[in-house]
């Protein structure tokens, strides 16, 4: 019985690449160095799984930032701005369309489906002029053939590829980008020549568009692509890979029926209703890669349950066209549990990282094969049992004041417009008030400094005195910029979702458990696995002690409950709005803490909850009324002077604006330049919005500094559609992944666009 792997962690056990790409982007180490370690870690994966034995191991699943911009490259579908002028593309083309540079701007960047993970957006017109740019899909394939591993090439499929692809600027946004189908397939077939040449025997495509709800010529595009590349593919094997939800009937009935296609792969975590389309008809004599092993969690596999799973399906596909997988990319989850010192056993015996992933899709396929391993499989059922029976999940106080919300739909009670009038007699703001979203550039001292506190190098009075110079540097900063509602700067917390964990009981923390959202940008998602409260305040010391600092209002600083839920890994033994209400009382009680030590504003970050949005339109409006409710709950209780902010970051919004304003905040700020600034879309076709307003003027993620000019264009734009008196002025988010020397001149140049405006509005 065969073995699969969908795609995996490419940062390394200890964020090895991470650290190389930083080493390269700051000029201390040169390509040939990045090189080097991106194929020591590739060949350490391919062995790895080698020697566990799976049998279809992936290649092309590594990339420099993400995959989407690994297949712009290769298409050589390259923006004319960024001056490339044919040839492979090498890092410098490569990074200026992930970073942008010192002159133009980066690409849009947005949430990969509903995960926490990154993609570069395509920007395609009809001049694109496609050409093969990039050899790195066959030449990864080499490579792990020259160490003696035969992989499965992945590509991002076509038609996937076009509907993730966007308009380029100055294209009609009615263009068709599946127009340039035809275009962008004289490209693969080119790559397919070459992976045919180096000796692959399979090949993957990616299509996880296939579990949307999508019109019928957009099903007709998959028919139209595999017929095209059909005599291409001819002595290939050819796996079309789908994953993160249900695949719709009619899409299922689309992908079974594909030309030239060998096997299908299908998500059977999240994506349980497809088994009864199976049961309902597989086409015979094709492979099935059945998903069972989750791709974006961390909880061990129930091996009993999944045995069962596997078993029924091989009476219906045949023993030998069943092939164990995972969901998805295990590119979601921790790299390997080996490295965590500090988990106590008990709930590491729960888990299994990516590297005890591999571990588990070969145990089952070998089951199935009859080898099974039953002290494996005892092992997995003791600790299954435990997880159902440890006293540490359940807080019987929690799920009764949990269960006690669902009464009400938490709204202040006073509407949001004389809620701003009040606000605005206190903190008396100018018009068009400049604010930042949280945090302030992480210098190496300051992660040192939290790294010896937390190894017990220094004593808490050294840290908190140490943090408290820092504070007081970035507020003297704010108010040297003359920006007019300050932060503190966030110089306490490594991560925005752990910092808050790390003090809410139900929550277990990793020392390595790392996980990429982008380029070298990794998060340490925590564990929730049981009942969720606070012990005490969590942020009340130094948003107090920020305040007395300043006579500005001084934000304090939150992360919101579906954040938290939508950024940790969250327990699968009860529903994630149980959970996510949870987390609502505990933030609601540093809320109201916060107001009584007399911080006036107070930002509950929201930043993920247009990412948990299921994918699926009929599973939608459930998720966005708990969602929103849960929001609605963490502040219901405060005065009517106490502004409420939330944030949000790096998705598309426009489709779920009402639900935006049935959250009720008093001030959203949310990003919008790296996208073009398409969210002011929604305002020009009308949606009315009365609460208080930033869309985000200049992008965070790239270290170009914008001009004041370019700053106070945007806010002219921002001006037409929305009325002054709500409008603010802020960064698209936070600014810890940023240098002093980028941020001083970039919050310089927004303040005076502010200013500029405000003289103009004046006149």
């Amino acid at each position: 019985m065969a073995s699969h792997i969908v795609g995996y962690p490419r940062m390394g056990p200890k964020r090895e690449l991470k650290f190389a790409l930083e080493s390269f982007w700051d000029g201390k180490s040169s390509a040939e160095d990045l090189k080097k370690v991106s194929a020591d870690l590739r060949a350490s994966i391919w062995k790895q799984m080698a020697g566990t034995g799976i049998k279809y191991i992936p290649s092309n699943t590594f990339s420099y930032y993400d995959q989407v911009l690994d297949a712009t490259a290769t298409l050589g579908a390259v923006p004319p701005r960024y001056g490339w002028t044919g040839g492979e593309i090498g890092f410098d083309t490569y990074f200026s369309m992930a970073r942008g540079n010192a002159t133009v701007p980066a690409m849009e960047m947005t949430k990969w489906f509903d995960t926490n993970y990154h993609f570069i957006v395509p920007e395609l017109g009809p001049d694109v002029k496609f050409t093969y740019a990039s050899h790195k899909a066959v030449d990864e394939y080499k490579e792990a053939k020259a160490l003696g591993v035969d992989t499965v090439p992945v590509l991002v499929g076509p038609v996937t590829y076009l509907l993730l692809s966007k308009p380029a600027k100055g294209v009609d946004k009615s263009f068709s980008l599946l127009s340039l189908l035809p275009k962008v397939l004289a490209i693969y077939k080119e790559v397919i020549a070459d992976l045919k040449a180096a000796g692959a025997s399979w090949i993957q495509f990616d299509e996880p568009t296939l579990v949307l709800d999508l019109e019928a010529h957009k099903l007709q595009a998959f028919t139209d692509a595999y017929a095209e590349l059909a005599p291409a593919l001819s002595g290939l094997n050819v796996l079309i890979a789908t994953y993160f939800a249900d695949i719709p009937a009619e899409a299922y009935k689309t992908l079974t029926s594909l030309a030239g296609v060998t096997a299908y792969g299908f998500d059977l975590v999240r994506g349980t209703k497809t088994l009864d389309l199976i049961k309902g008809g597989f086409p015979s004599g094709k492979y099935l890669f059945a998903g069972v092993v989750d791709g974006r969690n961390i909880w061990a596999n129930d091996l009993s349950a999944s045995l069962t799973t596997l078993q029924g399906l091989e009476g219906i596909v045949g023993k030998e066209k069943l092939v164990v997988s995972t969901s998805s990319s295990l590119l979601h989850t921790a790299v390997d549990l080996v490295n965590e010192t500090k988990l106590d056993d008990e709930i590491k015996s729960w888990l299994a990282f990516a590297a005890q992933k591999i571990v588990e899709v070969n145990a089952l396929a070998s089951a199935l094969a009859g080898k099974k391993d039953e002290a494996f499989f005892s092992a997995n059922a003791a600790a299954q049992a435990s997880r159902k029976s440890s006293p540490r999940v359940t807080n019987a106080a929690v799920q009764k004041a949990a269960a006690a919300l669902k009464g009400s739909d938490h709204r202040r009670a006073t509407n949001v417009s004389a809620r701003l009038d009040a606000q605005q007699r206190k903190l008396n703001l100018p018009i068009l008030p400049t604010t930042t979203i949280g945090s302030f550039p992480q210098t190496v001292e300051l992660r040192r400094v939290r790294r010896e506190f937390k190894a017990n190098k220094i004593s808490e009075d050294e840290y908190v005195k140490a943090i408290k110079e820092e504070i007081r540097k970035v507020v003297e900063l704010q108010e040297e910029l003359d920006i007019d509602v300050l932060v503190h700067g966030e110089p306490e917390r490594n991560d925005m979702v752990e910092y808050f964990g790390e003090q809410l009981s139900g929550f277990a923390f990793t020392v390595n458990g790392w996980v990429q959202s982008y380029g070298s940008r990794c998060v340490k998602p925590p564990i929730i696995y049981g009942d969720v409260s606070r012990p005490k305040a969590m942020t009340v010391f130094w948003s107090s002690l920020a305040q007395s600092f300043t006579k500005r209002p001084m934000k304090g600083m939150l992360t919101g409950p579906v954040t938290i839920l939508n950024w940790s890994f969250v327990r699968n033994d009860q529903p994630r709005s149980e959970t996510t209400y949870q987390i609502a009382l505990a933030i609601k009680d540093e809320v109201e803490d916060l107001e009584k030590a007399g911080i006036s504003v107070i930002q509950i970050d929201e930043a993920a909850l247009r990412e948990g949005l299921p994918l699926r339109k009929s599973e939608q409006a459930h998720y966005l009324d708990w969602a929103v409710h849960a929001f609605r709950i963490t502040n219901v209780g405060v005065q009517d002077t106490t502004q409420i902010h939330t944030h949000m970051c790096y998705s598309n919004f426009n489709d779920i604006i009402h639900s935006i304003i049935d959250m009720d905040a008093d001030v959203i700020t949310i990003e919008n330049s790296r996208s073009d600034e398409k969210l002011l879309s929604v305002f020009r076709e009308g949606v009315k919005y009365g609460a208080g307003i930033g869309p985000g003027v200049y992008d965070i993620h790239s270290p170009r500094i914008p001009p004041t000019e370019e700053i106070a264009d945007r806010i002219n734009k921002m001006l037409a559609v929305l009325e002054k008196n709500i409008l603010w002025v802020n960064p698209d988010c936070g600014l810890k992944t940023r240098k002093y020397t980028e941020v001083k001149p970039a919050l310089t140049n927004m303040v005076a666009a502010a200013k500029l405006i405000r003289n103009e509005l004046a006149k």
